[in-house]
């Protein structure tokens, strides 16, 4: 399989976006069968929130990862008591919800006719009205996934799902981490449950903080 950057030149891919993180990205793997699904940047792809009823949204991810198109769901990991003992398992950071790199055609395929993953909707754009006069399906740009599924792979129990008024912002300055298990995170320096943290931004999804981040790991983006 080629390169994931094999699509980037100077840094930007071909759909305007920068993707100098693509090679980052993790691979998406359907448990169940073993396939595997790269994250290659496509002018004809966006990335698409879609909501699963009932936390049913590892059983959508393996339908669609079996199918080869490329879908992530943030998770993190905790400790969970079971018969007497500690384990740690994983959950989803964000319930409910996956994001899936595709075309417009076939995200409305897997929506309206996928009898599989019947329980899927889209995430909708509350911000938008299209030519219909309805909200639109919520897509994120690859830059502001990027970073988040780097943020999140790691999967660090310490990851948090916050709300704005749980982050106390020192200031409107965009920095990057630059080292640690976090490094490539670009995000705002915020204190959240009396920790410095990063937060970033995931466009009408919500905010997530990263586990400490030491000042020395931070560096200022100009």
């Amino acid at each position: 399989m080629n390169n994931t950057l094999s699509n980037v030149e100077t840094g930007v891919c071909r759909t305007g976006c920068p993707c100098s993180k693509a090679d980052m990205i993790p691979l998406a793997v359907d448990m169940r069968t073993g396939v595997s699904v790269r994250y290659m940047p496509s002018p004809d792809m966006k990335w698409y929130v879609f909501r699963a009823t009932y936390g049913r949204e590892e059983r959508a991810y393996d339908y669609i990862v079996g199918s080869g198109t490329y879908a992530y769901i943030a998770k993190r990991y905790v400790w969970k008591e079971s018969g007497g003992r500690k384990m740690r398992v994983t959950e989803t950071l964000i319930p409910n919800l996956l994001f899936v790199y595709t075309t417009e055609d076939r995200a409305r395929g897997f929506i309206k006719s996928t009898p599989p993953i019947s329980f899927l909707s889209y995430y909708y754009n509350h911000f938008r009205i299209d030519t219909a006069g309805k909200n639109p399906p919520l897509t994120i740009s690859c830059e502001e996934m990027e970073n988040f599924i780097i943020a999140t792979s790691n999967r660090s129990e310490h990851l948090r799902f916050v709300e704005m008024k749980q982050c106390h912002f020192k200031s409107n300055a965009m920095v990057r981490v630059i080292e640690g298990i976090f490094k490539g995170v670009e995000g705002r320096v915020a204190r959240v449950a009396g920790q410095q943290r990063v937060v970033i931004t995931l466009s009408q999804v919500g905010l997530v903080s990263t586990a400490y981040i030491p000042t020395a790991f931070i560096e200022e983006l100009p």
